[in-house]
C-alpha cells in the first residue's frame, strides 16, 4: 500500500507521515533524502532523527532512492520516504535525466511489496518563480507529485498541521 503525503513547508506533513507509519505493525525503515550541506540543514536532520522512535532503521540516500527501496522492501514492513522534493532538487544538481529518474521511481512504486509512505512538498500554489531554474523545479515537482499521487492508494494534503484525505 502506497500513501502519498503532500503539503507546504512546515505544514506538519513529516510528523503526520511518521505518526501514520508508526501505527502500523512490523519492522520500519526511514529513507532520508536530505543532505547536510550547511549548519541549518544539519540541525533539521538531527531534529528529524530525534523524532523517530529507536526501532526505525534509517537510510540516508540523496539520489538513488529507487535502488534503495528495491533493495530493502523485502526486509521491512513499512518504509517512510522523506522527501521527494529534496530528492528532486538533488537529482536536478546532477547530470541525470530528471524525467527518466521520475519514471523509474514511479514504476518502482507500483511494484512495492510493503507499506510505503512518501512525503513531498506542494510547491505550485504560490507565485510563479522569477527564474528559469526555479520554474523548472516547480514544474518537475508538480509532475512528480501528480505521478506519485496517481499511483498511491491514499493521498493526504497537510495544511497547518491538519491532514485532509484527498484520495
Amino acid at each position: 500500500m502506497i500513501t502519498f503525503i503532500i503539503g507546504g513547508a512546515r505544514s506538519g506533513k513529516s510528523s503526520f507521515a511518521l505518526q501514520k507509519a508508526s501505527a502500523l505493525p512490523g519492522s520500519k525503515a526511514y529513507i532520508a533524502t536530505a543532505q547536510a550541506l550547511d549548519n541549518e540543514m544539519k540541525t533539521r536532520i538531527e531534529k528529524h532523527r530525534k523524532e523517530r522512535p529507536a526501532e526505525w532503521a534509517t537510510f540516508e540516500e540523496p539520489l538513488n532512492i529507487s535502488a534503495l527501496i528495491k533493495d530493502v522492501q523485502d526486509k521491512y514492513d513499512v518504509i517512510l520516504l522523506d522527501c521527494l522534493t529534496l530528492w528532486l532538487s538533488n537529482i536536478m544538481l546532477t547530470d541525470k535525466n530528471i524525467e527518466k529518474e521520475i519514471e523509474a521511481f514511479c514504476s518502482l512504486l507500483s511494484t512495492v511489496h510493503c507499506s510505503l509512505f512518501a512525503v513531498s512538498n506542494e510547491v505550485g500554489m504560490g507565485l510563479v518563480p522569477d527564474n528559469e531554474l526555479s520554474r523548472r523545479f516547480r514544474d518537475m515537482a508538480g509532475y512528480l507529485n501528480q505521478k506519485a499521487a496517481e499511483i498511491s492508494d491514499d493521498v493526504y494534503l497537510v495544511t497547518a498541521g491538519i491532514p485532509v484525505k484527498i484520495k
